[in-house]
């Protein structure tokens, strides 16, 4: 499932023809590496985990994508780059670790280019009462149980069902982004609300 939302916002940046595009929060850079097929010239991948880098380079490597893609080190709320740098920003489950999202998300408008692009694709809470309760149930009982099985860290999954459900989403995400200054934003929710990819731009 999270394959295919990440093919969607690919979707969403590949019909605007984005010359260069930053992925913030690229982790090991898998929608990075999705975003070549936009044909960009040029795609940066940015997070604060150098470790995570240095597995995102491998797997580039691996793909002859070096020309094309490059991971950088950097914080999301101080981004080393100048304004109006890029045509499309990416960050896939990335906003909600951000200390301070306000202010993350008014660098990343800063060095997105006029009429460009923004697409975020993030966790959010079901509004239908019967998919709210088995999201619920499922997130804070059932998910940490299988984080322990599969990868021996319960503590990680416990803190995706409790800060996925404490984080703003649909029309309360869309409000702080109309606030920072974006517009046409708009949000789409994804496999029951589970998700929602927001798209805005910059006048």
């Amino acid at each position: 499932i999270d394959v295919k939302w990440r093919n969607k916002v690919v979707k969403l940046v590949s019909e605007t023809n984005p010359e260069n595009i930053l992925d913030i929060a690229t982790g090991t850079g898998d929608l990075a590496i999705n975003l070549s097929k936009t044909h960009a010239k040029e795609i940066i991948g940015l997070d604060i985990s150098d470790g995570m880098l240095e597995v995102g380079r491998k797997k580039i490597s691996s793909k002859n994508l070096d020309g094309i893609i490059s991971m950088v080190i950097g914080d999301s709320e101080d981004l080393p780059f100048e304004e109006n740098s890029f045509d499309a920003i990416t960050v896939a489950f990335g906003v909600r670790n951000f200390e301070n999202l306000e202010k993350g998300l008014a660098e990343i408008l800063r060095v997105l280019k006029p009429n460009g692009i923004f697409v975020i694709l993030e966790t959010s809470v079901p509004t239908n009462p019967i998919y709210k309760f088995g999201y619920n149930t499922y997130s804070k009982y059932i998910l940490p149980v299988i984080g322990k099985v599969f990868s021996k860290d319960r503590v990680a999954y416990k803190y995706l069902s409790e800060s996925a459900s404490v984080f703003p989403y649909g029309e309360e995400l869309n409000n702080i982004l109309r606030k920072i200054g974006f517009i046409n934003v708009v949000d789409k929710p994804q496999t029951m609300g589970v998700a929602t990819i927001y798209t805005a731009s910059k006048a």
